[in-house]
């Protein structure tokens, strides 16, 4: 039955007004992620210094960072943070080409850099362009001036790049909560607007009632709020919401991951594994040939800085600590339960596991930090999902005849009590 409302009476008015505030929360509520993915689209494109960041940083890494520091750091050279404000461009142009050419030039700064630095040569670029080089000290003052890394921001971001599974991010939470208040908002407003067209209903064509349209729409929030379907439901909804945060947060005591702590020397895995290609057993001695993979000793720190940037703060930590006869005290970061037994050399030499599996992309690294959680169901997944490698190796033949008669599948370490209790518990 079709009920006219006049154009300008206050039911019509309270329509158009709710029907706007609905669709511009909403709007508001779809849009903020894709604005703030655009802003920091925005942010991380954009050029600094007169050149490309982004190719610097590369081309710095490739040719630059065996000498020069981003800081004022010394190296081999000196650091490089503030060099634009120390010479003009078209100055470090000529010297990052020829270094040789400008101090024969006679040139005073050159001469007395030159000296300075018991006369040792650096090497020429001549192949690089001038773009080429603004990029380099693009890089070079935006790093030098970016706030260093903390345990904190490490911490969060895995997220970035390992904590995929660490469940849905903050930003989306908060539009999911938002979407679901705003759509139990509009079904409030949908059963009053109900209410009062049932009740038009049944008064048929008469006059408009006397009562004032806010009056009735007061009588009708009260009477929807007091409905007990309404609050049992609301109750439920509560009480299911609680109870999955409690269950979430049972399952999360113990876990650390995204730990990363503050570590008394500055060691950054990022420079030593990444950029150096330094091997990880170089370091941890014991991976290959124990349970534990060992923290490397003072010794074997001095087995390169013992002529590589001695002058630096974070190695004069390291002779401290021998001119002392004190270990330093790192803070340990992957630690399982005393419950739990976990051997280094059988997975990694009997098991052929890569470092990565389980400590994610450490060459990647400032500060070194969990990325696994590391719990039970981690381990048992793992040894679900991964194939024994019985390649060449007479010990496993007749496992393999025998799991082959009643499987077409592979053989996984859970087939050959992977999954036992007292393998991990005894």
């Amino acid at each position: 039955m079709y009920i006219p409302f006049p154009k300008n009476s206050k039911f019509c008015s309270f329509i158009k007004c709710s029907n706007r505030i609905v669709a511009l929360v909403l709007a508001i509520m779809l849009s903020t992620p894709v604005l703030l993915r655009a802003q920091d689209s925005t942010a991380a494109a954009a050029p600094a210094g007169g050149g490309d960041v982004a190719k610097g940083e590369s081309l710095f890494k490739n040719n630059c960072a065996q000498c020069h520091a981003v800081t004022d750091e010394r190296v081999v050279g000196p650091g490089l943070k503030g060099a634009t404000s120390r010479q003009d461009m078209p100055w470090l142009i000529k010297w990052v080409r020829n270094s040789q050419a400008v101090i024969a030039s006679g040139d005073p700064y050159a001469v007395k850099l030159y000296n300075e630095y018991s006369k040792a040569q650096m090497t020429s670029f001549p192949n690089l362009s001038e773009d080429d080089i603004k990029s380099i000290f693009a890089y070079v003052d935006q790093a030098a001036t970016a706030p260093a890394p903390t345990a904190a921001a490490a911490g969060g971001a895995p997220a970035a790049t390992g904590a995929a599974d660490s469940g849905p991010s903050d930003l989306f939470m908060i539009v999911v909560v938002a979407l679901v208040v705003v759509m139990l908002l509009v079904l409030g407003v949908l059963l009053v607007i109900v209410s009062l067209l049932s009740k038009a209903v049944a008064g048929g064509t008469e006059a408009a009632p006397k009562a004032d349209f806010m009056t009735r729409l007061s009588t009708s929030l009260k009477n929807f709020a007091m409905d007990s379907s309404i609050r049992s439901a609301t109750i439920w909804v509560f009480a299911l919401l609680v109870l999955k945060a409690t269950i979430d947060g049972a399952f999360n005591v113990g876990v650390q991951q995204g730990y990363a702590p503050k570590q008394p020397i500055s060691f950054s895995h990022k420079l030593h594994a990444g950029e150096y290609k330094i091997d990880c057993n170089y370091c941890h001695t014991g991976v290959n040939r124990g349970k534990s993979a060992h923290i490397p000793s003072a010794n074997i720190c001095m087995n390169c800085h013992g002529v590589i940037k001695k002058e630096s703060p974070e190695i004069q930590k390291i002779y401290t600590s021998i001119e002392k006869n004190q270990p330093i005290e790192w803070v340990r970061v992957h630690n399982l339960p005393d419950l739990a037994y976990f051997n280094h050399a059988q997975h990694v030499n009997v098991g052929g596991v890569e470092c990565e599996n389980c400590h994610g992309d450490v060459a990647q690294m400032e500060v070194i930090q969990q990325r696994s959680s590391l719990t039970m169901g981690w381990c048992i997944d793992c040894h679900r999902k991964t194939e024994v490698n019985t390649k060449d190796n007479q010990y496993y033949d007749k496992l393999v005849q025998l799991h082959g008669s009643e499987s077409k599948e592979a053989l996984k370490v859970a087939d050959i009590g992977g999954l036992e209790c007292s393998k991990c518990h005894y």
